[in-house]
């Protein structure tokens, strides 16, 4: 005779047999992948990675970018991570929390990176991710741009862009926008 509640009987069992502790939470797959990448993980030395709500919460962090080339060197600039639970079907959203004078990222701390968007693949990871980041710090792109005005003056004034990014990090003006210190 096949028994058709034997597995509910087995769950039973098994949470009456742990000494009234909660049953461990069983991992998605976005988690299981996400810990593969986070033991990767090849950070430049300029980025550093924290956990705001601790290290039980892989799926929500921290990445603090600090150039050292480029218009933004000397800043530091937070970006956030919130990973799905199925990661890496879907890209992670990923958040500017400093407010930066930038073609690709908004005042919002929205991120125009061709990774997070049209050309993620799954077999893109964090690292990956990052490095994009970084990237965009060193070579902005004026072509793909959130932030119109940041990217017309780049691509018609580079020295002026030079300027307001330098006024923007020790804080300040730039038109009607106040950007606090980031240097």
């Amino acid at each position: 005779m096949i028994r058709l509640f034997k597995v509910k009987e087995k769950q039973r069992e098994a949470a009456e047999n742990s000494n009234g502790k909660p049953p461990v939470k069983k991992q998605s797959a976005g988690e299981l992948r996400l810990h593969k990448d986070m033991s990767e993980l090849n950070l430049p030395k300029t980025c550093r990675m924290s956990f705001p709500n601790g290290k039980d919460d892989l799926m929500n962090f921290e990445v603090t970018i600090r150039p050292d080339e480029g218009y933004y060197s000397g800043g530091t600039f937070t970006f956030t991570f919130q990973i799905s639970p199925i990661y890496p079907h879907e890209a992670p959203k990923v958040k500017c929390k400093t407010k930066i004078y930038h073609p690709n990222i908004d005042l919002e701390g929205n991120v125009c990176l061709n990774i997070l968007r049209e050309d993620w693949k799954p077999v893109l990871n964090i690292n990956t991710i990052i490095y994009g980041l970084y990237h965009l710090f060193t070579e902005p792109n004026h072509e793909d741009p959130l932030n119109h005005d940041a990217a017309a003056v780049l691509r018609d004034n580079p020295k002026l862009f030079e300027s307001n990014v330098r006024k923007a990090m020790i804080g300040g003006y730039i038109g009607q926008t106040y950007f606090t210190r980031c240097i």
